[in-house]
């Protein structure tokens, strides 16, 4: 078992830099980390300057629906130290807000058009097509706890016309292979 005297050094150079900067060394060459959303754009900026974590490895959010919280989660990389680097903060799921980082890590655009799209995000500064993945999409985004993805599908895959012979998909592959449908699955099933 390591020391972890790097990633030790890290989460104090970080805890230290930034009064709104707590966090853990979880293991070895992993140190998680949590801050206010106001100040992510400062902190991923000194992370790279400074502290070498130089790779942006990705980004995502979490629906935290009972909290009425998003979390975003900054995964970042020093090739260097060998050491992962995640930084979270929360943001007020009514009015979901934060800066844009793109002008950090340019591949941070494709992460944040995604987020945007599928969870309502609006990143402050983002410059991209509203349109991402999506298309002509009229309803609440679909990454959200409060999507109702089997009622949208109804709605929109089995009763449109010309559409009158559509099939449930596990009762098209059950006719193909022979197996029969789980009990679990039976109640997701049209025919």
């Amino acid at each position: 078992m390591s020391e972890q005297i790097k990633e030790k050094e890290t989460l104090e150079a970080l805890t230290k830099t930034f009064e709104k900067v707590n966090g853990i060394v979880q293991r070895d060459k992993r140190v998680i980390v949590e801050t206010d959303a106001e100040i992510i754009p400062g902190v991923l900026l000194y992370a790279k300057e400074r502290l070498k974590f130089t790779h942006f490895s990705h980004m995502s959010c979490v629906d935290w629906i009972e909290n009425n919280q998003f979390e975003l989660v900054y995964i970042l990389w020093s090739p260097e130290d060998k050491i992962q680097l995640i930084i979270k903060c929360v943001i007020n799921r009514e009015k979901p807000i934060i800066q844009n980082i793109d002008n950090i890590w340019r591949q941070a655009n494709t992460y944040e058009r995604e987020i945007r799209e599928m969870f309502g995000v609006e990143f402050e500064g983002l410059i991209g097509a509203k349109e991402f993945i999506l298309e002509d999409w009229d309803d609440i985004p679909p990454m959200r706890k409060d999507f109702d993805t089997k009622e949208y599908s109804s709605k929109h895959f089995f009763d449109r016309p010309g559409r009158e012979d559509a099939k449930d998909v596990r009762t098209v592959i059950t006719e193909r292979s022979g197996e029969e449908i789980p009990d679990f699955a039976k109640k997701y099933s049209r025919d």
